[in-house]
């Protein structure tokens, strides 16, 4: 397990250590580095280090944060190293360790997802700052006395702090009191108040269990005591809650979050888009006094730091986060929520790739508490694992209160087309008019950012396409560019051919969300409308703002991609139409029924959440086939059946498994000849079949040649030991070539 430190980058070391004590045993350090293992390093003498310590450690010229690991130089890990020979140490930080349970939770990833140990813990001390304790808070305390001149404003002050004895923050004393700092800092000149150091306050307040009486009844009721069961009963338990759009699942699980809190265990609450959820943190707020932690990317360093702070010491209890706040080194952790748990956001694919639903419901096991998987949409994994017993699944099939579901129907393209140029069917457009009319919402829906997809030129044909990457340039007209959503590449939208120099003669192909904007103003010039779409300018502040308007019910017509569908409630929204039901089934993927009934059911469960009368419309050019069906019918159960048998039949997940290995180079031909290698690598075991080598559908991103193999096994195959045979007997990875290595894929692009 562990390696000689002294023998990393040997030729680059320097003399930047402090003069230390000599070092007196050894311990395995895993560091943020792509390697197999953990390294060796001498602890000073003087210093106390444990497993789990994070700590600071030379890595050639630079210094690292990494963490003391298990084992120690008397049982395996380098027992015949001298430490005097081996580099020190240079900091062990003043915060808790990493629990065992960490530990354990972060070895079983890495040896899952074939991923190294050091790049796997990194993840739980993202936030290098909070290592040490936060400084004191200079603060102020009353002494007595009273000022030379008393004015109506020190007069405000010494009532307050009167009648408040307790020490205040300079500004915290000024806006309670209403008066300038001036104000406070002549009181401080004349000796009314003392210098004195406070403890930083805390990031969020501490929520109470029973803060208001839970609002919850009949089924909702029955499911929360269910859950609440499970807690009772002590160690691990998984459950589903499986209920339709507002049926008022989130108000059961703040029932087990309840619980979990009088117990005094901290909570993670999994949310695919937390940055734009504020309506949950008000939810949340009303129901315990206040707000979560927040845990997601687009918070400021200082509050992350706060936020990791407060959870590895326990004074932060629940945290609301995404897919990352799994790897939060909680103090006492005992319940995780995965709400959406369906949703493709809980899957990351850069560096280390982890499927965030699955990997929780492993870390719940290592620690021996419960885990609860909500949606209205479960994944057929989720169905799978509900139907065999592994979890317990408590159906809400109502929803709450008297809302009813919206009245589905599907519109046949075939027979009620747009008029030339549209993408609108009459049909769909006299449905907006009357949901306007009674001063109602109505919610488009077109997962496609931009404006088209597509622009050719109708003299020559050429289209525009990446110069890095094998996909077309979107157009987005609000900006007057197109665009790649691959690598990020733009330009001015051209008003000439670069081919044929033609001026004039460049169409637009299909609709983006910004096309049908266009076509609803057209229609609708003086409805108020609103587009949502993750690449509008003012990112997540402005998303949030037209989000609360929505919701305030200052938008006639909302226009948008898959951010609408994740839970949020807009109470006057009776009228969802779906432009293109079609979109998600044209691909190749596996999965493409399950994502395409799962996105339309939750886009149209939108409309009728507080009990008006509520349709959704789903225009489509395949009225028969069985995703469109099961909507429209409503009959979910009888889709997850087809769907389960379908993969029962090809042995796919999951009942049978699959990895996905894409090798990339600076040409083709490195790529396509390492990916051949690999191949031809593989071992010849039973049971697993290695598919490929061929172009990735996505053939060139970045600059990068991609060659895809998709690994496909049984169940019960050690997927793992194949791979990582298949890898170490293949060709060494030189020049260019790098390989990303993908155990469960969602995208097979």
């Amino acid at each position: 397990m562990g390696k000689d430190s002294s023998d990393i980058l040997p030729s680059l070391f320097g003399d930047t250590l402090p003069e230390a004590g000599p070092p007196t045993h050894v311990v395995p350090v895993l560091v943020p580095l792509p390697v197999a293992g953990a390294y060796s390093y001498a602890v000073p003498d003087g210093m106390h280090v444990a497993p789990g310590s994070v700590v600071q450690v030379p890595v050639g010229p630079r210094q690292v944060i990494g963490v003391v690991w298990d084992g120690t130089s008397d049982d395996g890990v380098s027992p015949k190293l001298d430490p005097k020979k081996l580099r020190p140490i240079t900091l062990a930080f003043d915060c808790p360790p990493l629990s065992k349970e960490m530990r354990d939770f972060i070895d079983w990833v890495s040896a899952y997802t074939l991923s190294p140990p050091g790049l796997v813990a990194r993840m739980a001390i993202r936030a290098p700052a909070a290592l040490d304790p936060e400084p004191m808070v200079e603060g102020l305390r009353y002494v007595g006395g009273q000022p030379e001149r008393l004015t109506p404003a020190r007069s405000k002050v010494l009532d307050l702090i009167r009648e408040q004895d307790v020490p205040w923050t300079r500004s915290g004393l000024a806006n309670a009191a209403g008066v300038s700092l001036s104000v406070i800092d002549g009181l401080t000149q004349q000796g009314v108040f003392e210098t004195v150091f406070l403890a930083p306050p805390p990031v969020v307040a501490t929520p109470d269990p029973d803060f208001v009486a839970p609002r919850i009844e009949g089924p909702q009721k029955q499911a929360a005591e269910e859950i609440i069961a499970s807690i009772r009963g002590g160690g691990f338990a998984a459950s589903l809650i499986d209920g339709v759009t507002g049926s008022g699942k989130t108000e059961v699980y703040f029932e087990a979050i309840a619980e979990t809190l009088r117990r005094g265990k901290q909570v993670l609450i999994l949310l695919p888009e937390i940055a734009l959820t504020s309506s949950f943190l008000e939810r949340f707020e009303q129901r315990f006094g206040a707000k979560p932690g927040e845990w997601h990317s687009d918070l400021s360093p200082r509050i992350r730091e706060k936020v990791w702070r407060g959870v590895v010491t326990g004074d932060v209890q629940v945290v609301a986060g995404a897919r990352s706040a799994l790897f939060l080194p909680f103090e006492n952790l005992g319940l995780i929520i995965v709400d959406e748990e369906h949703d493709p956001a809980y899957k990351q694919e850069d560096r280390v790739f982890y499927n965030a639903r699955d990997m929780a419901v492993v870390r719940a096991r290592i620690g021996d508490f419960p885990i609860v998987l909500v949606s209205a949409t479960p994944s057929v994994e989720s169905q799978v694992n509900g139907l065999s017993g592994r979890y317990n699944t408590v159906h809400l099939p109502t929803r709450f209160g008297d809302a009813a579901m919206p009245d589905l129907h599907l519109i046949d393209m075939r027979r009620h087309p747009p008029e030339r140029g549209g993408f609108l069917s009459p049909v769909l457009l006299r449905a907006i008019a009357k949901t306007i009319e009674r001063k109602e919402q109505a919610l488009l829906f077109l997962n496609r950012r931009g404006y088209a997809p597509l622009t050719l030129c109708r003299v020559c044909g050429h289209r525009f396409q990446c110069p890095q990457c094998s996909s077309w340039l979107v157009e987005h007209r609000f900006k007057s560019q197109i665009q790649c959503h691959q690598c990020g590449y733009s330009e001015r939208t051209p008003e000439a051919c670069p081919e044929c120099g033609t001026l004039d003669h460049l169409v637009a192909c299909g609709p983006g969300v910004e096309r049908i904007a266009e076509e609803v103003e057209r229609h609708f010039p003086d409805a108020r409308t609103i587009v949502m779409s993750s690449d509008l300018l003012g990112g997540v502040k402005r998303m949030r703002l037209e989000l609360e308007a929505i919701a305030n019910g200052e938008a006639d017509i909302v226009i948008g991609t898959q951010l609408v569908a994740k839970g949020h409630n807009f109470p006057l929204m009776t009228l969802v139409g779906i432009v293109d039901s079609d979109l998600g089934l044209s691909n190749g993927d596996p999965r493409a029924a399950e994502r395409t009934f799962q996105l339309l059911s939750q886009v149209t469960g939108r409309a009728g959440r507080t009990g008006l009368k509520s349709h959704g419309l789903l225009q489509t050019f395949q009225p028969q086939h069985p995703v469109m069906q099961a909507i429209i019918s409503g009959d979910a159960g009888a889709f997850y059946e087809r769907e389960i048998e379908e993969r029962q039949k090809a042995i796919l997940p999951p009942f049978g498994r699959l990895a996905s290995l894409i090798v990339s180079a600076d040409t083709r031909a490195d790529a396509e000849t390492h990916a051949r290698g690999l191949r031809a690598a593989a071992p010849k075991v039973t049971g697993i079949s290695v598919l490929g080598p061929a172009e990735a559908p996505l053939a060139l991103v970045r600059g990068r040649h991609r060659f895809r193999l998709l690994v496909h096994g049984r169940r019960n195959s050690d997927m793992q030991g194949f791979l990582r045979a298949m890898i170490e007997n293949g060709p060494k990875q030189r020049g260019s070539v790098q390989i990303q290595l993908d155990i469960d894929p969602q995208s097979f692009l």
